[in-house]
This record gives C-alpha cells, sequence and structure tokens, in this order.
C-alpha cells in the first residue's frame, strides 16, 4: 500500500469512527509507528485531521473560547437532557454552588426547589435564571466581569468563597482529557473553578459528549478531584477510567 492509498484509509477510518490510534493503524496497514506518524503529520498539515495523543480525530481536540450566546445553541438538546437529570441532585435546604457556561445556565433554568435553596454563582446568566424564584437566596460573586462567560473572576470571587462551604459544585467545562483532566478556554476562570472545588463537598461536572477528548488553556484539575459527571454519552475509554477512580456517571440518553 503506497502513500496515497494509505492517507485514504486513515481517512476513512477517521470518517467512519471519529478517531484512530496510531497502534491499531499500525496492525491494519502492517507498516510503523514511525511511517503512520508521519502520515498522520501531512494529513494534519493540510488541514484534514487533527492529530491527538496516540493517534488522530476529526474533531478540533482544543477548545476555544466563545461567548455563551454562540455556545447555548450547540448541543441544546443534549444539554437540556443534562440538565433534568442535575436539578434531581438538589434537595431541599440546600447550598450549592454553579460554575459559569450554557450548561450550567440550562440547569438553573430547571431548578424549581420547593423548599429553600441557596446558591453561589460567578455566572450573572446563572443569577438571571434563578432571580425569579423567592425561594432562592442567590449570592453573587463579585469581580471583573468576562464578557464571553458572562461570569466573574479574580480576588474578590476568591475571598467571597473563604466565607462558605457548599454540598455540592455543579461544574460546567470545556475539555475533558484522559491526560489533561478538565479543563476551560480562560486561565483565571480556572483559578476560580480550583477555589470553587475547594469549598464543595461534592464535585459534580456537567458536560455534553462534545468535550471529550478535547483540552483547553486553563486546566481545572485532575480527575482524582471529581465525584461525579453527568453526560450526554460518555467514551468507552473514559467511562473505563471513571469506574476505575469511583467517579460515578450519569449518562442521559434520549427517551
Amino acid at each position: 500500500m503506497n502513500n496515497v492509498e494509505r492517507h485514504q484509509y486513515i481517512i476513512r477510518k477517521i470518517k467512519q469512527d471519529g478517531h484512530v490510534t496510531v497502534l491499531d493503524l499500525c496492525e491494519n496497514l502492517k507498516v510503523s509507528s514511525v511511517t503512520i506518524r508521519k502520515d498522520l503529520q501531512f494529513l494534519e498539515d493540510s488541514g484534514l485531521v487533527y492529530r491527538t495523543h496516540g493517534g488522530a480525530t476529526s474533531q478540533n481536540p482544543y477548545q476555544t473560547d466563545r461567548t455563551v450566546f454562540e455556545k447555548e445553541k450547540i448541543h441544546e438538546s443534549e444539554k437540556i437532557r443534562i440538565a433534568k437529570a442535575a436539578s434531581n441532585l438538589v434537595i431541599n435546604n440546600d447550598s450549592i454552588i454553579i460554575g459559569s457556561g450554557t450548561t450550567t445556565q440550562f440547569f438553573a433554568r430547571q431548578l424549581a426547589p420547593q423548599g429553600n435553596l441557596t446558591v453561589v454563582t460567578s455566572a450573572l446568566n446563572v443569577t438571571l435564571e434563578l432571580i425569579k424564584h423567592d425561594n432562592v437566596e442567590i449570592i453573587q460573586l463579585g469581580g471583573a466581569v468576562r464578557k464571553t462567560s458572562t461570569s466573574v473572576t479574580g480576588q474578590y470571587a476568591h475571598s467571597i468563597l473563604d466565607h462558605f462551604f457548599c454540598s455540592k459544585l455543579f461544574l460546567g467545562v470545556d475539555g475533558i482529557d484522559l491526560d489533561f483532566g478538565i479543563s476551560t478556554t480562560n486561565a483565571q476562570e480556572a483559578i476560580l473553578n480550583m477555589k470553587m472545588i475547594d469549598v464543595a463537598q461534592q464535585v459534580i461536572v456537567l458536560a455534553d459528549s462534545s468535550k471529550f477528548g478535547r483540552k483547553s488553556f486553563g486546566k481545572i484539575v485532575d480527575f482524582s478531584k471529581i465525584d461525579m459527571i453527568i453526560s450526554d454519552d460518555i467514551p468507552p475509554k473514559f467511562k473505563e477510567l471513571f469506574d476505575s477512580l469511583g467517579i460515578e456517571t450519569i449518562i442521559c440518553r434520549p427517551e
């Protein structure tokens, strides 16, 4: 099989499966890993694939910063299912933290507590969703506002969190990578998320399936700090890792 035939095979395989590994390609094409890595580099340079750790994919594994107004229109049905599942975890007289993002905004929209609920949040869009409920006390963190995420970051927000400890943190993320852990597109947002994790008893990540296999600029934490992940689907390799770490998973597939 010549170079062109190998390239065509790799492209077909990625279109079919969404991802290929160097090991599998070596076995299937009967060539060395050096040859496959050169093939993948050529295809990436040609703009046909994106290289990942140990393979390649059809999707850009590096998340870029987009506004919440753009993101709220993407994977909307999946986010609604995730939000509904997450809302079932909130109990009467709970005290929770809600991070920034569109999935957490959908989660806030689903909340209809029967008893009292205290919510600490950095996200202005989350506050606007909850302000209509008389029985929800909202503690809005202060600081510099990021317009793309409509949320605050910085030392003011950190210092306020020093005064609280909540039962649950509902955290939105931009990337979930096997090696890098969970991440977001902004470094200051990542630092604030770390602080939120420190003052929460249980950390619950809300992420649609497009976030898996991607990494963003600002690393938040390794998986060791995560208690639960709620998604519309979880790739098998991630599910195996989460099970081995004792991370509870909830998969919200269409009914």
